[in-house]
């Protein structure tokens, strides 16, 4: 099988996996990272959102032969390395904002609301209504309302 070398969470990896296995199996089956959820696999409920290089992106969709040793993938757990700190702001303003219910979709909600907020820092705006209409993850206990509570709340402090 092919070796296949990237980063996950600041740390390089590789894994001898066939190329078109899907990167969100990788992580959680081969490399023990949990945090960005199976829920769908066709990347339609977001549950595994976390960032590629930056960016959100859904590993559900990713085939592992699509990285190289270059990019880096970062998910739930390596979040607040990433402004080096215990918790990011948006973890923390899930916190304040008592948005868990069940809590499955909560890692992919964080991640891709994090990439929200950054895409809209750089250039230059609040966050409006619209914005947060765009975000397209699927919680199925209803705290959509206490999710844009907290993106609001942790935009100011990014």
């Amino acid at each position: 099988m092919p070796e296949h070398t990237f980063k996950v969470n600041g740390e390089r990896v590789t894994v001898d996996v066939e190329s078109d296995v899907r990167l969100l199996w990788v992580l959680r089956d081969l490399l023990g990272v949990t945090g960005p959820k199976y829920g769908c696999g066709i990347n339609v409920c977001k549950a595994c959102t976390s960032h590629l290089n930056g960016a959100a992106f859904n590993p559900c969709a990713v085939p592992v032969g699509a990285l190289g040793p270059d990019d880096e993938v970062v998910t739930i757990e390596g979040l607040a390395g990433t402004v080096g700190a215990d918790l990011h702001p948006m973890q923390r303003a899930w916190l304040d904002h008592d948005v868990v219910q069940c809590g499955y979709c909560q890692p992919g909600q964080i991640m891709a609301a994090v990439d929200l907020v950054r895409r809209v820092a750089a250039e230059g705006r609040a966050i409006t209504d619209a914005d947060l209409d765009g975000l397209r993850n699927i919680c199925r206990c209803g705290t959509y309302f206490r999710i844009r509570e907290a993106i609001r709340a942790a935009a100011e402090n990014m």
